[in-house]
């Protein structure tokens, strides 16, 4: 039989621990698109909540707000995440991309052209969210098929139902801009 019961913690880390698993504010940086920002947040508030809200970075939607949609996925270490699926404080020390962050001196990212180009868009919900995730398969693993691209870009969902533009777009700018940094 197996007892449930919770860890110690160490007396020099009392307080710590008691303010991060309070309701109380707590006082962190985020590094988002490059920039440092200081936030207060309890530690509760999600990733994608302390962008919109707190940063005022409205490009990462929020839609299901459960992990099922993609529409609000970032890149935190040049990996794809759900940000309505973890906290912001969790997040402390890591390099946290949005759409917002892709252009660069006031160009497009590649994808952001691409899918322009590509109409891979309709109502425009999902779209910041299919080009960060794009982007996240493209750095974690570029796919060699459209079956591939089709797999890895499957926890994104378009309600209008733009899949082939979108997969067009992505197509086009592994085979034209495989060299370019991406």
């Amino acid at each position: 039989m197996e007892e449930n019961s919770l860890a110690a913690i160490p007396s020099n880390s009392v307080t710590q621990e008691f303010r991060i698993l309070s309701s109380q504010e707590v006082e962190f940086s985020l590094n988002v698109n490059n920039l440092s920002y200081s936030v207060k947040l309890e530690p509760r508030v999600t990733l994608l909540d302390a962008l919109r809200e707190k940063l005022g970075l409205m490009g990462t939607k929020k839609a299901c707000d459960r992990g099922e949609c993609g529409a609000c996925t970032v890149l935190v270490n040049n990996r794809r995440i759900n940000s309505c699926m973890t906290l912001a404080i969790m997040h402390i020390g890591a390099a946290i991309t949005t759409i917002e962050g892709l252009a660069e001196d006031g160009k497009l990212h590649p994808l952001q052209t691409a899918f322009i180009t590509h109409d891979a868009f309709q109502c425009g919900y999902c779209t910041s969210g299919q080009i960060v995730s794009a982007l996240g398969m493209i750095l974690e693993e570029k796919p060699k098929s459209e079956a591939e691209i089709r797999e890895k870009m499957s926890g994104n969902l378009c309600r209008c139902g733009a899949y082939p533009n979108i997969i067009a777009a992505i197509q086009d700018v592994l085979e034209e801009k495989e060299d370019a940094a991406i």
